[in-house]
């Protein structure tokens, strides 16, 4: 029985680590995406946070995405699309929202004085959602549709558990490099106090450089997400385009046909962002006048 039962749980590491390996992309995303939400938080704050956040990414996984992936899977396989549309338009929204803080347009928010915690660890647990939501279906998409309801079920909480253990063990090492750095600016060693200096140093333009990158991957992944439902729904262009500038860059390899592939959906993803922010700004502009209407 104990044979059985290894060769069992061999099959679902196997299957396991064979469906994950084309999200590799997404995941990088989602820890690239992840520490600016804990971007002003007290030192002592940032590590109970990134718990907060990966406990919402496993509550995302478990309680809703992975269930209702295998329901659709199985019942209603066309619903999928339009949800992966509408979670690719928020991605676009909320990177949209902060290119234009980056020039200038600063967006009407509730004052967070210290940043409200509840409210940064929603907003992040709302983003991990969606690029759950695509590690989870990229990776079920890619299981062996021979195997049992079990056997994916399985394979599924495995993905789920290792990606949200290395996206936010990622995360928290991140956050907590320049506590290392302040303890090494204490050390006897003159060598590791330089050290512990340019790592404090540098840890603003570290953020910064995240921070760009985070944002240029909500706009790449939900531009992505948008192009190639928009296909599954039955309007084929943006995707048949996208298909055409990957043959075109295919001869000059394929890091090349990445970039170019990364690059159109991110444009795409601006313009989809920046029409649904235009959208969200006038229907605030228009919400107070009819409340006034009201009174």
């Amino acid at each position: 029985m104990s044979v059985g039962l290894l060769a069992i749980v061999d099959d679902i590491l196997a299957a396991a680590l064979k469906a994950s390996a084309k999200s590799a992309g997404v995941v990088i995303d989602d820890a690239a995406v992840t520490p600016q939400y804990v971007q002003g938080l007290t030192p002592a704050r940032e590590l109970p946070v990134v718990w907060k956040i990966a406990r919402g990414s496993l509550i995302n996984k478990f309680c809703f995405i992975i269930p209702v992936a295998l329901l659709l899977t199985a019942f209603a396989p066309w619903v999928l699309p339009f949800l992966l549309i509408i979670g690719g338009t928020y991605l676009c929204f909320e990177g949209a929202e902060k290119v234009s803080e980056w020039f200038g347009h600063h967006h009407a928010k509730k004052d967070e004085g210290a940043r409200d915690e509840k409210a940064l660890v929603a907003g992040a647990v709302r983003t991990d959602l969606i690029l759950s939501t695509e590690i989870m279906l990229i990776s079920l998409s890619n299981l062996d549709p021979g195997l049992g309801f079990w056997m994916r079920l399985a394979t599924l909480a495995i993905i789920a558990l290792v990606m949200t253990a290395l996206v936010y063990g990622a995360v928290g090492l991140l956050v907590k490099i320049d506590d290392l750095g302040i303890k090494m600016e204490g050390s006897a060693n003159s060598g590791t106090r330089r050290w512990g200096t340019r790592i404090v140093h540098s840890m603003p333009a570290v953020f910064r450089v995240i921070s760009i990158v985070g944002t240029v991957a909500m706009l790449w992944v939900g531009g992505h997400l948008a192009i190639l439902n928009l296909g599954e729904v039955g309007w084929h262009l943006p995707v048949d385009l996208l298909h055409q500038l990957e043959h075109a860059l295919e001869p000059l390899g394929a890091v090349v046909t990445w970039l170019g592939d990364t690059a159109v959906s991110a444009v795409v993803g601006l313009v989809i962002g920046l029409i649904a922010v235009a959208a969200m700004t006038l229907i605030k502009r228009l919400a107070p006048t009819r409340d006034s209407a009201a009174h």
